[in-house]
């Protein structure tokens, strides 16, 4: 079954490049860098992220082929330890080193032998697939608490800046996943729309409040964030000012 994101465009033409986020990566979905290369090498990765290709895409499938990591409720309280330790280790490790980091290490770190890794990943992808969602489950968790901290206003603000030091942290392995099971996969396109209906409900929320001007989306929203966060990526220090400036641009101004 086929699932439209609202706002995606249909590959375009040279005149009208296809997707929204054209002019931030100056490439084709899955192509390479054209016209502006030189101005922007210096900023973007030549792989596109899982961010832009989903931003950019009009439909997501799900292929037959999907890790098959036994699921960690369905083990012994030891093994789940395990499992959990597994997960933690890998994510400092995919963090420090990138989504190839050696799998030794990674059982060295959570210390456990590299054959009760592969019991509970029995390939790379298997791991980084549970890190990815466990990654995305975590800041989906804490954007849904959010309203229960303060206003509106500063739920949303707050969800903008942790949602973009996560992808700016995350890319590597975002990209690994793409590579190894598309863009149309569950596993991606499940957690783009976490990511998206958080995003969503803080926002409606802010906008309720007058905080928000109520002409954008969340959709909207996370191209902004998106080319904070891809724009940064060789420059982290620039974020927050970049964060700040879009922010200022989504608040509602006064009659």
């Amino acid at each position: 079954m086929a699932i439209w994101i609202p706002g995606a465009r249909r590959r375009g033409t040279p005149e009208e490049p296809s997707g929204d986020l054209w002019w931030l990566t100056g490439r084709w979905p899955g192509g390479t860098i054209r016209n502006e290369a030189e101005v922007y090498s210096g900023y973007y990765t030549e792989a596109p992220s899982a961010f832009a290709t989903l931003l950019t895409t009009g439909t997501m499938t799900r292929p037959p082929d999907q890790p098959t990591a036994r699921p960690a409720d369905q083990l012994r309280a030891d093994a789940r330890q395990n499992h959990a330790l597994l997960i933690t280790a890998a994510t400092a490790a995919f963090t420090e080193k990138g989504a190839d980091a050696p799998l030794e290490d990674i059982a060295r770190r959570a210390g456990v032998g590299i054959g009760t890794l592969y019991r509970h990943f029995p390939s790379r992808l298997d791991l980084q697939a549970a890190v990815f969602r466990t990654q995305v489950r975590d800041i989906c968790e804490q954007g849904d608490a959010l309203p229960a901290t303060g206003a509106p206003e500063e739920a949303f603000s707050t969800w903008v800046r942790a949602l973009a030091g996560y992808l700016v942290i995350r890319r590597g392995l975002s990209r690994a996943l793409i590579d190894a099971v598309g863009v149309e996969s569950e596993l991606i396109t499940s957690c783009w729309m976490a990511m998206r209906e958080t995003t969503e409900r803080l926002l409606v929320d802010a906008q309720r409040a007058g905080a928000v001007r109520d002409d954008v989306t969340a959709l909207d929203v996370m191209r902004l964030i998106h080319g904070v966060a891809v724009s940064s990526e060789k420059e982290p220090g620039r974020a927050d000012l970049l964060l700040t400036v879009t922010l200022d641009g989504l608040a509602a101004k006064p009659a």
